[in-house]
């Protein structure tokens, strides 16, 4: 056997490199490029021999179906000593040790996730970003501590030019979990079949750079000189051990096995939403995107602000508008659900580091997000509420920096049901849960550094619209057959602004 050869071994050989007290990084977005197999590995060796243990993980995008696959894989006491992670809805194993104190856990933007391997990789002290700054990962708030059980201060203040910043401290790494489709015999990788690229290469570099290892999953091996040098993200050089994969754990999402548009490999003619908006959410995503400029590029978040996008292709809104998501697509057609971070007919596909780079520069010229709560300094909460860790992913990053922010949702939770007939919205069930409270549970956007920044912000629900203003949020808009005081006022847990608010446009519920 060669020594190219040699990188090729088995599940058990790559696992068994890994040693106890290791800090590992995996790469992955939802099911994109995550290395399903190998975290299956990581799991069966703890299971069956009880090593290695106290492991650090850190991860930028969430890595999960929600369920029990991606990290949920190794979410085990003692298996685990500390998590650092940007997106924790998708891996409600992992929330569950962090709530419980069984770990060390913080959250972080996971843009700054990002940056930071990269600048890892490049031997530096840590990340510059003023992305987080006033919101639950500022230091004097909580410092992204998700518990008590966190003795370490990953995140301070800095004085740069004469403003604050927040300093992300560098994390080396000692094992590396990356993600391609071929693999030749010098260990190239080429992630030609994949969807997104991700940060395999920065998490590849940190690892080298920090002394580690890196572990490569791929679906194939390919004849050395075959590989197109251009179709090749991770050269040989930084790669040490490969995995072949089996099929059932390397899909290219975890809803579709695999799909030529989402490599880019065909296009083709835009499609048809297969589940149209109806309803609750047909309404507020209509009026959301009477607010997408005329051109631009958008950002549109996982959840409600999907359906934004069906309604706007449907009236040609798109043509002169850039679609992008923070996995690194621009341009095309983002998919929803397990596809999410996929995009058809995407004009490229950029490292997730680079997009948040051109995201934090103030790149977008709008963004639409979810709320779960927003209170009356317009702060909105996505990340953490009762025994619920959503993590705020990608968040902080696309809302402090976007030129407009559009917040969607409905305006209670939990069982809410309406009707809009004879030109007229009813309330026929109100939702269990109030979002509008006094104070948020806990602080994603800042509503005040908002108005610093001079950002436009509107929060857009299915029976009224507010704007953000230096005095807090104003009712600027109502549906049809609302009242006031009983549909808005009575369900909120402070009182807006009121001066003359004007009624919904008629198109939104028809």
């Amino acid at each position: 056997m060669s020594k190219a050869d040699s990188k090729f071994v088995s599940l058990q050989q790559a696992i068994a490199k890994i040693k106890t007290g290791s800090t590992i990084s995996t790469c992955g977005f939802v099911g994109i490029g995550t290395p399903e197999f190998l975290l299956h590995g990581l799991e069966q060796r703890f299971l069956e021999t009880g090593t290695p243990t106290d492991i650090d993980l850190v991860f930028a995008a969430g890595q999960g179906d929600g369920q029990s696959k991606g990290l949920n894989r190794i979410a085990h006491k003692k298996l685990l000593r500390r998590v650092v992670g940007g997106h924790w809805a998708l891996t409600p194993k992992l929330g569950k040790l962090a709530l419980n104190g069984d770990i060390e856990a913080y959250n972080l933007p996971q843009g700054c996730l990002s940056q930071l391997l990269r600048d890892t990789a490049a031997g530096k002290p840590g990340t510059v970003s003023k992305v987080g700054l006033h919101t639950f990962v500022d230091p004097r708030i909580d410092g992204g501590k998700i518990n008590d059980v966190c003795t370490e201060n990953l995140v301070s203040v800095v004085s740069l030019t004469e403003e604050e910043w927040l300093f992300y401290k560098a994390i080396p790494i000692d094992v590396a979990f990356i993600r391609g489709s071929y693999a030749d015999e010098r260990g190239n990788i080429s992630l030609k079949r994949e969807a997104l690229t991700l940060d395999n290469l920065s998490i590849a570099m940190a690892a080298k750079n920090s002394g580690g290892i890196v572990i490569a999953q791929v679906e194939g091996k390919a004849p050395s000189g075959i590989l197109n040098s251009r179709e090749i993200t991770v050269p040989g050089t930084f790669v040490d051990y490969i995995v072949e994969a089996p099929s059932e754990y390397h899909q290219q999402t975890y809803a579709t096995s695999y799909s030529s548009l989402f490599s880019g490999e065909i296009r083709t003619t835009c499609r048809e939403p297969e589940n149209p908006e109806t309803g609750i959410r047909k309404i507020i995503a209509a009026r959301a995107a009477m607010e997408l400029p005329t051109s631009g590029v958008i950002n549109l978040g996982i959840g409600m602000p999907e359906g934004i996008a069906n309604i706007a292709r449907k009236s040609g809104k798109l043509e002169t508008l850039t679609l992008s998501t923070e996995a690194g697509s621009v341009g095309g057609i983002p998919q929803s659900g397990l596809d999410f971070g996929a995009s058809i007919n995407a004009d490229t596909i950029l490292d997730q580091s680079q997009q948040f780079d051109f995201y934090d520069g103030g790149g977008l010229s709008m963004a639409c997000l979810g709320m779960a709560e927003v209170d009356q300094e317009g702060n909105v909460n996505v990340s953490r509420f009762g025994s619920k860790l959503a993590g705020c992913g990608g968040f902080i990053n696309i809302s402090q920096n976007s030129k407009k922010v559009v917040f969607v949702g409905t305006f209670t939770a939990g069982g809410l049901e309406v009707k809009f007939a004879n030109g007229k919205l009813k309330i026929l069930k109100e939702g269990r849960s109030h979002k509008f409270v006094p104070s948020v549970s806990q602080i994603t956007f800042s509503g005040r550094y908002s108005q610093e920044m001079e950002q436009k912000i509107i929060y857009i629900t299915e029976r009224c619209v507010f704007k953000m203003t230096p005095n807090g949020l104003e009712l600027t808009e109502i549906a049809p057959g609302i009242d006031i005081q009983a549909d808005i006022i009575d369900h909120m847990g402070f009182a807006p602004i009121i001066r003359s608010p004007k009624q919904m446009d008629i198109k939104v519920f028809e």
